[in-house]
């Protein structure tokens, strides 16, 4: 039994919303993306919770670099998550694999919403190899921000998903799994990342109250 994760909590105590984010498969909660979501979402006047699903967090004790859990440990860990936060006003997500695991919990959790960011669709080079099933019956209210060229699924690929009317695209221009552009295309990053945030903002405000 693993375990309660240890929540990194930012931004006002009494908001009226609670937005969960789990990190990816390489990298901890406290990454330059993480920290730009977290910091903008607080800004924003929500409150933000971040955690580390096991295997991350002995990285962080340790040192020693270990692969991700298996699926059934890291649907555990956000399930966990959840119930510390109450699933009332609570939107879940992350970025890229934490956001994965926390869509295929989302409709059994019960929360309000769903936020991925940058969802892997495929592996990359691998557009035959789908994780989707689940996304074509997802009843949680749920928004993705996708750099238009990931390599995780792009927009030319995703276009030709069939998708559960509850799933919302948000495209980030030229952006790449982390929403980079090249410098070719006139953006930058931090616009990326800025253009996420508001939409983010917008869509969990936007929610329906849960319970």
């Amino acid at each position: 039994m693993q375990p309660e994760p240890e929540l990194l909590l930012g931004g006002p105590k009494k908001a009226t919303w609670t937005i969960a984010l789990a990190h990816g498969a390489g990298a901890g909660m406290d990454t330059p993306f993480m920290n730009a979501f977290a910091a903008g979402l607080v800004e924003r006047d929500f409150r933000v919770a971040r955690f580390e699903f096991p295997y991350m967090a002995e990285h962080r004790k340790t040192g020693k670099r270990k692969p991700p859990d298996r699926e059934p440990v890291l649907r555990e860990t956000w399930l966990k998550v959840v119930a510390m936060l109450g699933k009332d006003h609570l939107a879940i997500g992350g970025k890229s694999m934490g956001g994965r695991i926390a869509s295929l919990i989302a409709d059994e959790a019960g929360v309000a919403g769903l936020v991925c960011l940058g969802y892997p669709f495929h592996p990359t080079g691998k557009p035959d190899r789908l994780r989707i099933e689940h996304l074509k019956t997802i009843a949680t209210k749920t928004l993705i921000c996708q750099g238009t060229r990931d390599p995780f699924g792009d927009q030319t690929e995703v276009a030709d998903y069939r998708l559960s009317s509850a799933v919302g695209i948000h495209w980030l221009e030229d952006g790449d799994h982390s929403f980079k552009p090249r410098k070719s295309s006139g953006r930058t990053e931090e616009q990326n990342w800025q253009e996420a945030i508001g939409v983010i903002a917008a869509f969990v405000a936007g929610l329906p109250d849960a319970g």
